[in-house]
């Protein structure tokens, strides 16, 4: 389920039954506000992307782009005189030709959200002398002494990244895994058998979109094996997407496991990097066939394995003999409702192989534990009412760990603590915002990116103590100025919820606006964040006239395992109570809010909402527009919807309870359905189904259909749907709150 809600691509001149597409001259006075916003992706193009500090700690790596510009480049910054260099460029390479991607290509950009062009990654060998880049499928190796680019043979390669002691790089091609040497710049496949149903060396769809693991492949250690993955799609539906402005195209096939049906089978083997018979490792693949993460980073550790069974209350953390394939239960935990993947990366294991780290919510809330090599329970490192602890660093040398998190869900800071645990946590950030960190083995500095309560964005160069080193340029423009956001903590009833207001520049005391609802209300995003750059667009519906609110209810996360777990079984109701009450204790706090005049809009879970909200609660929303809503959840993925509703045929009554067609009959408020032709991960398909219903029970909607997938980039479409929405709100919410025909 997409984390965002940007809106996706091109939109078709006309919309279905109401006709009332914008023209320049309809554009709002400060079109030139939005166009902005969309041109320079909120202000973020223009700063630096993935920085990397050199293994010896003298310079970092880093991609950036121009202020309008989204196509990335290769730089590099020396510590600490700050001085950059340009390393290469997409220009350089293609030398005028247009970039291409392959469909595969394509696919794994849209799991990870990934919008930009150029080089969008890079790879840094361990003694970091070479550079590794891949463009328009071909991959490119870098010598950062001179400059010297080598292209490497082969093409459509996905995935490439080096063996630990950067004398191979591994990469798939036509469904395969290959090696490639990469001083005799030699390739050849060391698996087969891939025939478009089974693969090796790709993560499957929900794994990138639901697992975050995107990884089909892991070196071992000591660069001599590899782990890999076989995913077989035999039995997995296919579903296919068509171009709606090529139809000569042939339709792309997409492998989508709906829920209570077949998913992919996956199996995990080891492999010499020279090829040769592949040793399978065994566990009880039918009780957990779901691998959610694979660990296998230091030498004197094991490999590892966590599994999850498929209702996902249950998972094993399995260490590996990579000999026989045999497998060992480390530990196992289990949930009633389910279990979150940590946000990390897994267990963390010390260097010598003593002990790891590993995070729990078993307590009620994300902690982390110290546990010996057998996965035997020592310590907690982090207190329990420290908050949504998340692992960054593992510093063996200090005996200490990094960690993200905090009290304030709508903040992240930065504090160490001590592997032998007993410790409050040493702050390493203070100032309100969000912080991230990233750090390289054996270096002192480590790079701190901030986002601040003041619009500060950037990355700088921290050494151990926290203190500043240098900056990472940025060449980023900032908004006129920045949203004049209020948060706050609401009370409605029993419950507190995280709230934010935007009201317009030129606000009135004694006027009453209309209200906007922008939402997302599903599990795993929480939008009410100290993150000034996600409230623009907000900021310029306020200054069209109205007050727009975003609310966190039950299920949202960071606030404890029983507040997420709530929505258990149940999608939509639940969500409906937070997000009216939080609505109605707004309403009676601020008297500026017009209540009988209330609009809402989201995107994908949002989207759903939305849908859901415009036709059950009519005394509340006076109309809504719904983007790439999930309409039917038996049409929705396996991992994402199973974990929340279990098998539909054993839970028939609460997918029957979460459809939006269920209630489709009863709309009596305008609704807009927006939606890409060519989503391949909320298909147009459930858009299509609420607008086949709506039309048979005689009901008025408006559909905008859009040539584009779940993400939006391209400015100016960008802006021609922000004006679009904003057409659709001024009529039915600028006058008496509108009512549809029966």
């Amino acid at each position: 389920m997409s984390r965002f809600h940007p809106l996706t691509a091109a939109a078709c001149a006309c919309s279905l039954l109401i006709s009332s597409s914008v023209s320049a001259g309809d554009a709002p006075a400060d079109e030139a506000y939005f166009r902005d916003l969309a041109e320079t992706r909120n202000y973020t193009l223009g700063h630096p992307v993935s920085p990397k500090l050199t293994p010896d700690g003298s310079a970092v790596i880093f991609l950036r782009g121009g202020a309008r510009d989204p196509v990335l480049r290769l730089y590099e910054m020396s510590i600490p005189e700050g001085k950059v260099r340009e390393i290469l460029t997409p220009e350089k390479i293609l030398a005028g030709v247009e970039e291409t991607l392959s469909a595969e290509e394509k696919a794994r950009r849209e799991r990870q959200r990934q919008s930009l062009r150029g080089f969008t990654s890079f790879q840094l060998s361990k003694d970091g002398t070479r550079l590794l880049v891949v463009l328009s499928g071909k991959l490119y190796v870098v010598a950062r002494a001179d400059l010297q680019v080598a292209e490497l043979p082969g093409r459509n390669w996905l995935d490439p990244r080096f063996s630990p002691d950067g004398k191979f790089i591994a990469a798939v091609s036509g469904g395969e895994l290959h090696v490639i040497d990469v001083e005799a710049r030699k390739e050849r496949a060391i698996t087969s058998g891939a025939n478009g149903i089974i693969e090796h060396g790709v993560a499957e769809f929900v794994a990138q979109e639901e697992m975050a693991r995107t990884e089909g492949y892991w070196w071992s250690p000591d660069s001599r094996s590899i782990a890999y993955q076989e995913t077989d799609h035999t039995g997995v539906e296919a579903r296919y997407i068509s171009d709606p402005l090529h139809p000569e195209v042939e339709p792309a096939r997409n492998y989508y496991p709906r829920p209570g049906t077949t998913n992919a089978n996956v199996r995990i083997g080891i492999i010499s990097r020279d090829g040769g018979e592949t040793r399978w490792i065994k566990w009880e693949a039918e009780k957990f066939p779901y691998v959610a993460r694979v660990i296998w980073k230091e030498e004197k550790a094991p490999l590892c394995l966590l599994v999850q069974a498929r209702s996902q209350q249950d998972e094993r953390l399995l260490a590996v003999d990579p000999a026989n394939g045999s497998t060992r239960e480390l530990l196992r935990e289990t949930d009633p409702a389910w279990l979150n993947l940590d946000p990390g990366s897994g267990a963390k294991w010390l260097a010598d192989g003593s002990g790891f780290l590993w995070a729990t919510e078993r307590g009620g809330g994300w902690q982390l534990e110290f546990r010996n090599a057998d996965g035997a329970f020592r310590h907690a490192v982090t207190p329990r009412e420290f908050g949504n602890a998340s692992l960054v660093a593992l510093e063996d040398a200090s005996q200490s760990a990094v960690v993200s998190g905090g009290a304030d869900p709508r903040e992240t800071h930065l504090y160490r603590f001590p592997l032998a645990g007993g410790s409050a946590g040493e702050p390493l950030t203070r100032e309100p915002g969000q912080h991230q960190a990233v750090f390289a083995p054996g270096v002192k500095a480590w790079l701190h990116r901030f986002e601040l309560g003041d619009g500060g964005l950037g990355w700088e160069v921290c050494d151990a103590t926290g203190k500043l080193l240098c900056a990472l340029p940025s060449v980023a423009e900032s908004p006129r100025a920045w949203p004049q956001v209020e948060h706050m903590r609401i009370r409605a009833g029993e419950r507190e919820f995280d709230a934010a207001i935007v009201r317009p520049r030129d606000f009135k005391k004694g006027v009453r606006y209309p209200v906007l609802l922008e939402v997302y209300a599903g599990p795993g995003h929480k939008v009410v964040r100290l993150q000034p750059r996600a409230f623009l667009p907000n900021q310029w519906n306020a200054d069209r006239g109205y007050i727009v609110v975003s609310i966190d209810g039950r299920g949202t996360p960071g606030h404890g395992r029983d507040w997420e777990r709530a929505i258990r079984g149940d999608f939509i109701d639940i969500a409906l109570e937070d997000q009216t009450a939080g609505l109605r204790a707004l309403g009676a706090r601020f008297a500026e809010l017009d209540l009988t005049r209330v609009g809402v809009e989201g995107w994908s879970f949002g989207g759903y909402f939305s849908a859901m909200a415009t036709i059950r609660r009519p005394e509340i929303f006076a109309c809504g527009i719904a983007g790439a809503p999930v309409v039917t959840w038996e049409n929705y993925d396996t991992h994402y919807t199973e974990r929340y509703l279990g098998l539909p045929q054993e839970n028939a009554a609460a997918y029957r309870a979460g459809s939006v067609l269920t209630y489709a009959a009863e709309l009596k408020r305008p609704l807009l359905l927006v939606h890409g032709a060519t989503d391949d991960n909320v298909y147009f398909q459930h858009s299509v189904q609420l607008a086949d219903a709506l039309y048979r029970a005689g009901k008025p909607y408006e559909f905008l259909p859009l040539l584009g997938t779940h993400m939006l980039s391209d400015p100016l479409l960008r802006l021609r749907r922000a004006q679009r929405a904003a057409e659709f709100f001024d009529r039915n919410l600028k006058k008496p709150a509108a009512t549809a025909a029966p």
